[in-house]
């Protein structure tokens, strides 16, 4: 298609070319963009009708829309950003750098400038900071049939009209209505006698995330966001909800990889703040594993009576690093999806205990073997089976009850996951192997 359509714009076929455009998808559109460089995409953009090219905007990359904006006059950008829905006009201007932001706003009606201002102001990460505040609202006294006026009037400017809301003379939200139950019903039904006032809703102060896992506990399309006064002030959409959480999903991969979380794309972040993103963590657990090694010199003694026991130390560390975060793992995902709650700490270290118990006696029992066949030691097996056997233990504990205690404290379980929990079953592992090799060698 790339290569289409670069042949139509050489060879000036642009009414092809718009006929062509115009059986294509918005979204296939933006991505076709992103092949074509900025003079390309400006000459096909300005192709497209007006609702295809403010979809086609929408789905956009940022560099593609401010290389956009700094090609195209004012009435072209206000006939654009003037069409956006508010939530998508609030993204872009908080994407864009500051003298772009300003032509923005000088293009944008004094009635939709107004509405942004006030979603840039809400907390980042916020319900308020990612609601639209077009939604269809119909009125208790309406019957079916003025519904559907409303609808039809008003509906081409709202984001979504399968979920209705019904609201008082405060606009206090009372109900709600689906465009199904209108379609159902007869037409002259009055709204009260049909309307849900089973209501689901969020203030604008709610943190995003809460706002996902609502709308995923009860199926909603839309999230209806009211503030203090339980006044209806904007609507969530679910599309906007599925960038909220792959936006968290990331955030919580990159710490649980030890690094600080980052907003931007991988291609779009400088090697600077790749490297600051990852360097304090890895100073940290560098630090930690320092630790590790001044434990191992304490037992110097042991290595020069029985040096096979260092062969042994890689393995240990590694079953006792990969128990912790398979634990953990399970865990932070138990408590993202609310499987699992903080009060649960018991029963996860008990379900844990006995976990470990059977993984451990049959990795101990494998190892043992193993020792037995090569080295013809006894002893030498059941301290590396009996040593195994313990660092599995601590470290499956340990991966179930420290994302348990963070989120007790308030504290993101991600944070504490894989790294931290590897490095802390790293120290003790070792501790437990030499302490346990002392005794029963008696070195």
């Amino acid at each position: 298609m790339k290569e289409k359509i670069i042949d139509l714009i050489n060879n000036k076929n642009l009414n092809i070319l718009k006929n062509e455009l115009e059986k294509m998808n918005a979204h296939d559109i933006s991505d076709l963009f992103e092949k074509l460089t900025d003079e390309e995409m400006i000459i096909t953009f300005r192709l497209l009708s007006k609702t295809k090219a403010v979809e086609t905007f929408a789905y956009m990359e940022i560099d593609q829309k401010e290389a956009l904006i700094n090609a195209i006059t004012d009435k072209e950008l206000s006939s654009i950003v003037n069409e956006l829905f508010m939530d998508d006009a609030v993204d872009l201007i908080e994407e864009m750098p500051s003298n772009v932001v300003k032509r923005i706003l000088k293009n944008v009606n004094n009635d939709n400038r107004e509405i942004i201002n006030e979603l840039l102001q809400y907390p980042k990460d916020s319900a308020g900071s990612i609601m639209t505040t077009e939604f269809i609202d119909l009125k208790t006294v309406m019957t079916v049939e003025e519904a559907f006026k409303k609808i039809k009037k008003t509906g081409v400017d709202k984001e979504t009209i399968y979920t209705c809301y019904i609201l008082n003379e405060s606009r206090k939200i009372i109900a709600i209505i689906s465009a199904k139950d209108l379609l159902l019903a007869n037409r002259d039904e009055l709204i009260k006698d049909i309307m849900n006032t089973n209501l689901i809703t969020v203030n604008t102060l709610d943190d995003q995330e809460e706002v996902s896992k609502k709308m995923r506990n009860y199926d909603l399309i839309a999230m209806p966001v009211v503030d203090s006064e339980k006044r209806l002030v904007g609507i969530i959409t679910v599309d906007d909800i599925i960038d909220v959480i792959q936006e968290e999903a990331t955030e919580d991969f990159e710490k649980m990889a030890a690094m600080a979380p980052n907003k931007e794309e991988y291609f779009k972040t400088s090697v600077f703040n790749h490297a600051k993103n990852r360097i304090i963590w890895l100073i940290i657990l560098m630090v930690s594993s320092i630790v590790t090694g001044i434990i191992i010199t304490q037992y110097e003694e042991a290595f020069t009576i029985l040096p096979i026991l260092v062969a042994f130390i890689p393995m240990l560390m590694a079953t006792a690093g990969n128990c912790g975060a398979q634990t953990s793992t399970l865990i932070i995902r138990g408590l993202a999806v609310e499987e699992i709650r903080s009060k649960n700490v018991w029963q996860v270290l008990w379900k844990e205990i006995r976990v470990s118990i059977l993984i451990g006696f049959i990795l101990s029992i494998l190892i043992g073997i193993g020792i037995i066949f090569q080295y013809n030691d006894l002893k030498l097996a059941f301290v590396v089976g009996l040593s195994l056997t313990g660092t599995v233990a601590m470290a499956k504990i340990l991966g179930g009850f420290l994302p348990l205690i963070a989120k007790k404290l308030k504290i993101d379980p991600a944070v504490i996951a894989t790294p931290l929990i590897t490095t802390i079953v790293d120290v003790l592992a070792v501790l437990l192997y030499f302490n346990i090799a002392v005794l029963i060698l008696g070195l």
